[in-house]
């Protein structure tokens, strides 16, 4: 039985045997020396293996089985193989060994060091690739690591310290993104969250962490700290919170999830961390390097302190404890009694460390500091509400976004109360930084986790006691942290026990300050409350009982320091009454109903609405600050307005005498005016503080003797002045001055002007002071009767004294031939000129001595523009003197005709205005005029090229050749547009098309013997390109601008000078919103989508958003129709092949369009558009009208893509879209169009690639906070090489092959298609960069029956807005393709866009209609454009920074809204260009450097080689991509 008994197990252990899975894996994985298993074999044995591991189950495997196998697999050869495939795939089974194995594993020690090696070094840190090809196994490695806890295995390996800190340090700056491939991708998230699991396995369950690693942990949270490591609170700058990211780094976030996963341990560990820097610093002692505070005199005798060394680790280590407190504070309870023990240091710096530290835990704000400081506008309008919600700061940090997970002050009493107990310290720098926690402690609520009350208000009672404290320091920190009170919170809080009015509140005792004995803190204390008050006023006029009992009072105590009778506070009270109470600058100007002009005056401004009156508004105002004085206060407001008059002519006099003392240097009676002068001065002297400084300035500003100011003054002074006009004059003189060489002269002139400028008692406020009267508004009558009876009225006619005034100084100022006037005069010239135009009868042009000195600026006038100013003066009233003044400076200039000849430059710019505004008086010497421009002028080059010449030069030092060429260029033009007669201007456009057309295509060059220096080319080529947009801004010469042409044109946007491209996209942009070009202009602007400069490029996307959503609310399709037009550009764009890698580029157009365009409710009608174009040809290439097939197949795909991502619902639009005739012609039968519409022209592994090109565009938007890219931005391109003549110059690019097996299809294309002839790859602007390029059309069902006709009429409007008929229809590229009988064809006319509401500028007339007024109005219309174009010729921007593929954040944001252009950033990704022959490469270019066009090689007899399509350096370009910028 008991033989029986022990059989039965022993037959049950033979059933569980037989149960175990074996491993059925055989091949050898090992090799002899000498002969290696290849690679590929190696890892088809290790992926059978791997797959075969991944089955096995740890309960039935038979382990015996699996002891070879692991033998194997921990060999070095393996181990170290130089395959990474081999290694990943061998780590994978290695990982799958130890599961199975688990928990013992079957190597040695010396193995297992070398497997975890492998781990740490190479497959863990391999994941920040995720576009690795063993990508998979490298995460199954980690997931089995995180899961089976087999990591703990690595404290089992020698010297496992090395390999843990390794760990963590790779984990960290990996996640941190210090090791990410150049591919950009992000991490998966599973793969964070098993990194982060791994390293608390390891905290949790290792026996010690090591110091090395703890060092790393504790350095993740100082990543919140701002770049540079430093925060000082008193500096805090709002605008430097942009330089902290907005969300918390993946590194800070992974430390914060080990530490709040092992609280326990890792409170040990940090305790330990800091107890070793700030108990040894603590326990020295003693000051700071041997130093005392002044404060802190018992401390004689004290030992040195801690070095200098020493406190800038323990400043580390309490920077570190602010943000421990922000992230883990379950990690501090040993720290915490530590620094409670530096508040009661003897030495002060300890002392004020712990009491910063301690405000800041408590506050909730850690290592980036605190947030910048509400702001408390006093010009804002409407004025906020009590109930508004705040807004968030636009670049506040999630990092400086105070957080307190705890209450500091229940779960660390004991600290808190000591901090509490520092309000009293000694020593008045821990006292300034109490009082500076302590408005951060009120202000955030304790770092939003909230105060009681008892503790809220020992620390507003200490907060009012500060502002008493006998230290000017703590006095002043009490005021600045009170200004970190949102107007809410200073309600709420700060005035729940009484506001102003309420002795003993805290308002009460901030506006005892007012009147400090110290003016830092009487200047700081009222300007606060005056801002206070006009943020308030607008719940103040509306009576809320909490604003008025807290701010009311505000106005009488600070007009209660008139009674001081302080020089001082008197200059104070007036800054705060015009700077804070009731500034200048309020209201601000109406923002309108339409969407908000993001770029400037490159967008109209909306219609204002008309309830809208800044006067009754800034009234209103006035009255409220009157109504709220009490009886003192406004007896020294009134007396205030009474002394106005007085000071206005005593200032008055002063300009005056400063006249009449002519810098220094009086006409006559030179002894008498300098007696005046001097009684004036001391004078005013008398009622400003420091009478020695402020004699010093009044006599510097006599000396500057700055005419301009002089008349500001007096516009300021002046009763018939309104407001608006006061207002502007204040502005321009302190600006003026501030520019001057002695801009302190500020500190005395601005004080003078408020004392004595119309600016409370203003004509402008008189109509709101007599409506209130009558009807006593808002309890307003009492103070508007009080007002009115100070206010005094004069009768002066401003602009007839000021148009006198400037006529004067021109005559003064005219020029000789051996005398030059001044660079001021130059603008009052131009001013005059401005004027002329709305008043020419108020100038003197029968003056004799006027003329001459106009005739003296046209000839001699310095610098050039100044003759075009003169001549615009002189023809301003186009009567028969004008002409016989134009006839006599025509005669004056052909004299000396020469280009030797004295002050040349002047007279080609006289006569290029000449030929504009007085082409009858040029008609006779056209011959001689003409012959000089071209011959002498633009085809001959006296400069010599240079290799070191600039490609681009400010206008400043633009040498006279180059100033000469473009005058003369601009001449030819004049001469066209000037011609009165159509026929004959038709006639004569030939020649001036041609040329312009020849310095297009030439780069600017138009001399055959001799190199035309390379900024003399660009601006050469900017020039020609912007006048070909000016001359198309008439319609008989837009007729004549062909497809090929505006092609061509198109590609300035895309120039190698990055200036040339800004200007002539910022003159387009001008036009197009000014409605002086055709919609089929909007194409060109989609030409910039890889253009460099990432500030441009995006504000050229934000000016494309904001024309489309304006085109959206006028019901107008000019950007859906944009499609058509681009494709056909895209067609037949020098860059355009079937190659995939080309058409991804197109594609970049094409998604440029798109996701700036495309809006669910257009988005039907732009896939009809692309659609569309496959049930036609090509009317400009017939013969390629596959490529139209292509392009549109690539647009239809794209927007499929684009759908998707969207969700957007699918609407078919149902009406008809036509499609221009000029580009496109209908197919020759049926079965064709049939044909092309079942054909698929895209490759076959293009739609992955549209893929990939969509998901890096989302992958770059989720990563715009951090990285600062722009959405969608993409790849850099190589700059585009110039060639010469016999020559092509081929870049260096990481692909130097060109295709050349493409080039004769390549040549065939180009020379079919509508783009220019390229003569040399330096043509290649794609090359530089692929764009989108949309030409705008128009679709309207009502005009079908027009395109039979080929026309479509445009209407125009003159400026009474009344329409003007048009003599001739518009040309066939206006029109659009004919319904064809079949159903394919379905085309309609273009409506004409309506002139938009949006813009500030008058409506364009017809230029047609203009020419034919005979000079009139195309003279006055002229002359205006001219001079903004002049305008901005004059002040280009300076030249870009090189691109970058990280956009600087300070750039952007910056939209210039001060000229009629407005500065885009973009950038234009250049590519390479090469030729075939044997041009030899030039250097490599860097994606960082400056897009240009390599020097051009030295002109051969030769005839230059046949150009082929340029390349690009895809290497570069695709990963940069990815990365969101420039190729490397």
């Amino acid at each position: 039985m008991a033989r029986h008994r022990d059989e039965v197990p022993e037959e049950e252990d033979q059933e569980m045997e037989e149960e175990l899975v074996s491993l059925q894996f055989d091949e050898p994985l090992s090799w002899r020396a000498g002969k290696p298993i290849a690679t590929s074999e190696l890892l088809r044995r290790l992926e059978k293996l791997s797959k075969e591991l991944v089955d096995m189950d740890q309960e039935t495997v038979d382990k015996d089985s699996l002891t070879g196998v692991a033998k194997e697999l921990a060999a070095h050869n393996l181990l170290a193989h130089k395959d990474a495939g081999v290694k990943a795939f061998v780590a994978s089974c290695l990982v799958d060994i130890l599961k199975l194995c688990a928990p013992e594993a079957p190597f040695t020690p010396k193995q297992l060091k070398e497997i975890f090696t492998l781990f740490v070094k190479v497959i863990l840190p391999a994941l920040w690739d995720p576009t690795n090809a063993y990508n998979t196994q490298h995460k199954y490695v980690l997931t089995s690591l995180a899961e089976v806890k087999s990591i703990l295995l690595i404290n089992d390996v020698t010297n496992a310290e090395d390999l843990l800190l390794q760990l963590f340090s790779s984990f960290f700056d990996g996640i941190s993104g210090s090791s990410k491939s150049t591919s950009g991708e992000q991490v998966a998230k599973d793969v964070e969250f098993h990194m982060s699991d791994i390293l608390v396995t390891l905290v949790e369950e290792s026996p010690s962490l090591p110091p090395p690693v703890l060092d790393v942990i504790m350095a993740q949270f100082l990543r919140a700290a701002p770049p540079g490591g430093h925060r000082e609170k008193a500096d805090i700058d709002g605008n430097q919170t942009t330089l902290l990211p907005k969300e918390e780094p993946e590194a800070y976030v992974m430390a914060k999830t080990v530490c709040n996963s092992c609280p326990e341990k890792m409170a040990r560990y940090v305790g330990q961390y800091f107890s070793d820097v700030i108990m040894d610093v603590s326990a020295k002692g003693g000051h700071a390097n041997g130093h005392r505070d002044d404060g802190d005199s018992d401390d004689d005798d004290a030992p040195n302190g801690p070095s200098e060394s020493d406190f800038r680790e323990l400043r580390k280590a309490h920077l570190l404890l602010r943000e421990l407190w922000r992230a883990s504070p379950t990690v501090l309870p040993n720290v915490i009694p530590q620094v409670e023990a530096e508040l009661s240091a003897d030495n002060v710096q300890l002392r004020l460390l712990a009491t910063e530290t301690l405000g800041d835990m408590i506050s909730g704000i850690g290592a980036a500091g605190p947030p910048p400081h509400p702001v408390l506008d006093p010009t804002a309008y409407p004025p906020p509400k009590l109930g508004d919600e705040v807004p968030d700061h636009s670049s506040t940090s999630i990092l400086t976004t105070p957080i307190s997970p705890l209450s500091f002050a229940q779960t660390h009493s004991q600290a808190f109360h000591s901090f509490v107990s520092r309000r009293n310290d000694k020593s008045p720098l821990i006292r300034a930084a109490w009082t500076t926690a302590v408005g951060y402690i009120v202000s955030t609520s304790a770092g939003n986790i909230g105060l009681s009350r008892e503790d809220e208000s020992i620390f507003v009672n200490g907060l009012r006691d500060k502002l008493n404290d006998n230290d000017e320091k703590v006095r002043l920190a009490a005021v600045k942290a009170i200004e970190s009170f949102s107007f809410r919170d200073i309600v709420t809080k700060l005035a729940a026990m009484g506001g102003v009015n309420k002795e003993g509140s805290i308002l009460f005792t901030l506006a005892d300050r007012c009147r400090d004995k110290r003016s830092s803190v009487r200047v700081e204390a009222m300007a606060l409350l005056g801002k206070l008050w006009a943020v308030g006023s607008g719940e103040l006029a509306a009576g809320q009982e909490l604003v008025t009992a807290a701010l009311s009072g505000i106005p009488s105590r600070i007009f209660h320091t008139f009674y001081a009778n302080d020089l001082e506070l008197n200059v104070l009270l007036e800054r705060v009454e015009f700077e804070c109470l009731v500034p200048l600058s309020f209201p601000p100007p109406p923002k309108g109903k339409g969407p908000k002009a993001t770029n400037g005056n490159s967008q109209s401004q909306p219609a204002a609405d008309p309830a809208y009156d800044q006067d009754r508004i800034r009234a209103e105002r006035i009255l409220l600050l009157v109504k709220d004085l009490d009886s003192n206060a406004r007896k020294a407001f009134n007396a205030l307005q009474a002394r106005q008059p007085q000071f206005s002519r005593v200032l008055e006099n002063f300009v005056r005498q400063c006249d009449l003392y002519n810098g220094g240097n009086p006409q006559s009676d030179g002894d008498k005016i300098k007696q005046n002068l001097e009684k004036t001065i001391q004078y005013l002297c008398k009622f400003l503080p420091d009478p020695v400084k402020v004699e010093a300035d009044l006599y510097n500003f006599a000396n500057w003797h700055d005419r301009r100011s002089n008349q500001l003054i007096r516009f300021t002074l002046s009763a018939e002045s309104d407001f608006k006009t006061v207002h502007r004059a204040v502005k321009e003189f302190v600006k003026r001055v501030q520019g001057s060489p002695k801009p302190h002269m500020l500190d005395t002139l601005l004080p003078l002007l408020y004392r004595s400028a119309y600016i409370i008692l203003n004509k402008s406020h008189l109509s709101t002071y007599m409506d209130c009267c009558k009807s006593d508004k808002d309890g307003l009558g009492a103070a508007a009767q009080e007002v009115t009876t100070e206010i005094s009225q004069h009768n002066l006619d401003l602009y007839k004294t000021h148009i006198g005034q400037l006529c004067k100084d021109l005559v003064e100022g005219a020029p000789t031939a051996h005398q030059t006037n001044e660079a001021a005069v130059v603008e009052t010239l131009k001013a005059c000129s401005s004027y002329s135009r709305r008043y020419p009868d108020e100038l003197p042009l029968k003056d004799r001595k006027f003329i001459q000195a106009l005739m003296g600026y046209a000839l001699h006038g310095q610098p050039a523009k100044a003759a075009k100013y003169a001549v615009n003066v002189m023809m301003a009233k186009k009567d028969n003197k004008s002409e016989v003044s134009a006839a006599d400076l025509l005669q004056r200039i052909t004299k000396d005709w020469g280009y030797d000849s004295p002050h040349f430059l002047n007279k080609m710019a006289a006569v290029s205005q000449l030929e504009l505004l007085a082409s009858k008086v040029t008609d006779d010497s056209n011959d001689e005029i003409m012959d000089m421009a071209y011959k002498n002028v633009l085809c001959k080059v006296r400069t010599d090229a240079k290799d070191t010449d600039p490609e681009w030069v400010v206008d400043a030092e633009l040498d006279e050749e180059c100033q000469v060429k473009c005058w003369a260029l601009k001449l030819m033009v004049n001469r066209l547009r000037g011609t009165q007669d159509l026929e004959e201007a038709k006639e004569q456009s030939a020649p001036v098309f041609k040329l312009l057309r020849s310095l297009l295509k030439q780069q600017g060059e138009l001399c055959k013997t001799q190199d035309t220096p390379k900024h003399h080319k660009a601006r050469l080529r900017l020039l020609a390109g912007q006048l070909f947009l000016k001359l198309c801004t008439s319609k008989h010469f837009e007729e004549l601008f062909s497809h090929t042409d505006f092609n061509q044109l198109a590609l300035v946007t895309q120039d190698p000078s990055a200036m040339v491209r800004r200007l002539f996209v910022e003159k387009l942009q001008k036009y197009l919103v000014q409605n002086k070009l055709r919609p089929r202009f909007y194409t060109m602007i989609f030409l910039t989508v890889f253009e460099p400069e990432a500030s441009f490029k995006n504000q050229i996307e934000t000016w494309i958003r904001s024309r489309a959503r304006f085109f959206r609310e006028a019901k107008q399709n000019v950007m859906e129709s944009t499609m058509s037009r681009l494709i056909s550009l895209l067609a037949h764009h020098p860059d355009y092949s079937t190659e995939e890698d080309d058409l991804v580029d197109h594609a970049r157009y094409l998604l440029y369009y798109v996701s700036n365009v495309a809006t669910e409710a257009n988005f039907g009608m732009i896939f009809k558009y692309a659609e569309r174009v496959k049930q036609t040809r090509d009317a400009l290439a017939p013969s390629d009208s596959d490529n139209i097939y292509v392009v549109s197949d690539l647009a239809q795909s794209i927007l499929r893509k684009w759908q998707e991502r969207k969700n957007w619902s699918f609407q078919a639009y149902p009406g008809k879209v036509g499609l221009p005739m000029g580009l496109y012609a209908s197919l020759p039968s049926h079965s064709v169009a049939q044909e092309v519409a079942e054909k698929q022209y895209l490759p076959d592994g293009l739609d992955e690639r549209l893929d990939d090109l969509l998901r890096s565009i989302d992958k770059k938007k989720k990563r715009k906070s951090m990285d600062d890219r722009a959405e969608g931005q993409p790849a850099q391109k190589k700059a585009k090489a110039a060639v010469s003549k016999s020559k092509a110059v081929k870049p260096h690019s990481k692909r130097p092959a060109v295709k050349s097996t493409k080039t004769p299809a390549k040549s065939k294309k180009s020379a079919a298609s509508s783009s220019p002839a390229m003569e040399s790859a330096d043509r290649r602007r794609s090359g530089r960069s692929k764009k989108n390029s949309s030409y705008v059309e128009r679709d309207s069902s009502d005009d079908e029956k027009e395109m039979w006709e080929g026309v479509t009429e445009w209407d125009y409007y003159d400026k009474e807005g009344k329409k003007i008929r048009s003599e001739e229809d518009d040309d066939s590229e206006a029109s659009e393709i004919e319904e064809d009988a079949e159903p394919e064809i379905e085309a309609e006319p273009e409506p004409e866009p309506e002139p938009e509401e949006e813009e500030a500028e008058p409506e364009p007339m017809d230029t047609e209609d203009k020419i034919e007024v005979a000079g009139e109005e195309s003279e006055l219309s002229d002359i205006q454009e001219d001079e903004e174009e002049e305008e901005a010729e004059e002040a280009p921007p300076s030249p870009p920074p090189k691109p970058n593929r990280r956009k600087g954040r300070s750039a952007a944001a910056q939209p210039a809204a001060s000229k009629a252009k407005n500065n885009l950033p973009s950038r234009p990704a250049v590519k390479a260009s090469a030729t075939k022959g044997g041009s030899k490469p030039a250097p490599a270019t860097k994606s960082k450097a400056k897009p240009a066009a390599p020097k051009p090689a030295p002109k051969a007899a030769k005839p230059a080689p046949a150009p082929t399509r340029s390349t690009r350096s895809r290497k570069a370009a695709e990963p940069a991509l990815d990365n969101g910028g420039g190729s490397e």
